[in-house]
């Protein structure tokens, strides 16, 4: 799958791509070894805390490393608009598609398709295969 790095107005070049990848690599792995160097600290710190609120000052910062940790391997963007994987297709009049809907049509060699804006402006994406071809629709 390609990968590109957006950066409006100026040029991509191949040194901006391999950081966008290096980073991309190691971030996952660099996360979780935040979460486990807080918990460990946390462990260490714990009876050395003369009160019970700074025990639990100290957890809550352990706790939020760890969220944070947990939180940038999570892209919510996959949650909120999951790509339709096995569309569906029909006629128009039985799939209550107006006759001034937008779509986005496509043919690939022959196999015609169109894709209601109204269902792309939710997912986004439609992974489909018209003639067997594999396609991505993207609005």
């Amino acid at each position: 799958m390609p990968l590109y790095v957006i950066r409006p107005f100026r040029h991509q070049g191949a040194r901006e791509l391999a950081a966008a990848l290096f980073v991309k690599q190691v971030g996952p792995a660099v996360s979780v070894a935040c979460a486990l160097l807080a918990l460990i600290l946390l462990a260490a710190m714990w009876p050395s805390a003369p009160t019970s609120s700074r025990k639990w000052a100290r957890a809550a910062v352990a706790f939020l490393a760890v969220g944070g940790a947990f939180l940038a391997r999570v892209n919510v963007y996959e949650i909120a608009f999951h790509p339709v994987d096995s569309p569906r297709f029909g006629n128009p009049e039985k799939a209550g598609i107006d006759s001034d809907d937008m779509v986005i049509a496509v043919e690939v060699k022959g196999a015609r398709r169109a894709y209601p804006i109204r269902e792309m402006a939710y997912h986004h994406l439609v992974n489909d295969a018209p003639a067997g071809e594999p396609i991505v629709a993207t609005y």
